[in-house]
């Protein structure tokens, strides 16, 4: 009994997604050599996660506004310094990077006591509690960790996926995700954002979300290829339209809570609420325009023989309703 019913799409929608195929397939592909050109020419601004620099714990006597520390800060040449809050309203986190000088001991130091000189006034000074520094092997180790989660995540997908469906359906999840990050990872590098290890992580995040999403289209590309009797590109706009209000409804739920910890979460997650607020819309057009639409190209081309139940699938295909 439905109480509360909640449908944003009705259950029998027919839209012809695959008529639109190839050109959904072409603009994914100019926006994918868009943002490789912009990450490869223009780069990432990376924060001090990757760089190395130093951290600046540093205590007031009254109350400071962090708008106003950064303001004093960039007014005195350290640009691009991270400035939040902890503790009480008289403590602040200053993270700066710094050059190769800042990597020793004397030039660590340097730079610390050149923030503590730039954020204080003389009417409300500041006292250096401790200082922490990241040097550039600590910053490059990141980086290659970085790079190895991404592929650990996407050979597991593969092997999965391979497992679980079939090797075509494992290719075509893991460069529908594979293109998700991608372009989200294009749009920081080129609006300019710091990319530090909360985005990774929100990156990585938004790889879980594209492949959830992309596996449910697949489960119901599988069941109607083996109960329908008509061509694959109809099974395959039937199998979207049967998941576009599940999909649609699961991702604006995700985008809504994200967006409230991006509003409410204070800056140090604002970049992880931003990566998976940008995740989830690439992500649901991904698996609505791109994913099917790639199984029906070249050798990721999907036939009804591809889906014929295997000898491990008959027994639970036989307990199904």
């Amino acid at each position: 009994m439905k109480i509360f019913p909640l449908t944003l799409i009705p259950s029998n929608t027919n839209f012809d997604f695959m008529r639109m195929r190839h050109v959904a397939v072409a603009i994914a592909v100019l926006a994918l050599a868009g943002a490789l050109a912009v990450m490869g020419f223009k780069g990432f601004n990376f924060a001090l996660d990757f760089t190395g620099g130093t951290a600046v714990n540093v205590r007031f006597e009254q109350p400071v506004s962090v708008d106003d520390v950064r303001e004093r800060l960039d007014t005195a040449g350290i640009e691009n310094a991270q400035v939040q809050t902890f503790g009480s309203g008289n403590d602040l986190l200053i993270r700066v990077r710094g050059g190769e000088e800042a990597t020793s001991v004397d030039g660590n130091a340097q730079l610390a006591q050149e923030v503590l000189a730039a954020a204080s006034t003389p009417d409300n000074p500041g006292q250096i509690l401790s200082t922490e520094a990241i040097g550039s092997q600590v910053s490059g180790d990141l980086r290659k960790n970085a790079i190895y989660a991404a592929i650990f995540v996407i050979v597991g997908f593969l092997l999965y996926i391979g497992f679980r469906f079939e090797l075509k359906f494992a290719i075509v999840a893991s460069l529908t995700t594979l293109f998700d990050v991608l372009i989200v990872a294009g749009l920081f590098a080129l609006t300019g954002r710091e990319f530090d290890l909360t985005v990774l992580a929100g990156l990585l995040s938004v790889m879980g979300f594209s492949i959830n999403d992309t596996i449910v289209v697949f489960d119901r590309v599988r069941e109607n290829f083996r109960s329908m009797r008509a061509d694959p590109l109809e099974v395959f706009n039937r199998s979207i339209n049967q998941t576009l209000s599940r999909t649609i409804i699961t991702s604006l739920v995700f985008f809504l809570s994200v967006l409230a910890l991006f509003l409410y979460g204070g800056g140090s997650l604002e970049g992880l609420a931003l990566t998976q607020m940008l995740g989830a819309v690439v992500g649901t057009l991904s698996s609505i325009f791109i994913a099917c639409p790639l199984l029906t190209y070249g050798f990721l081309r999907v036939t009804k023989q591809d889906l014929l139940p295997k000898a491990r699938d008959e027994a639970a295909l036989a307990r199904r309703p």
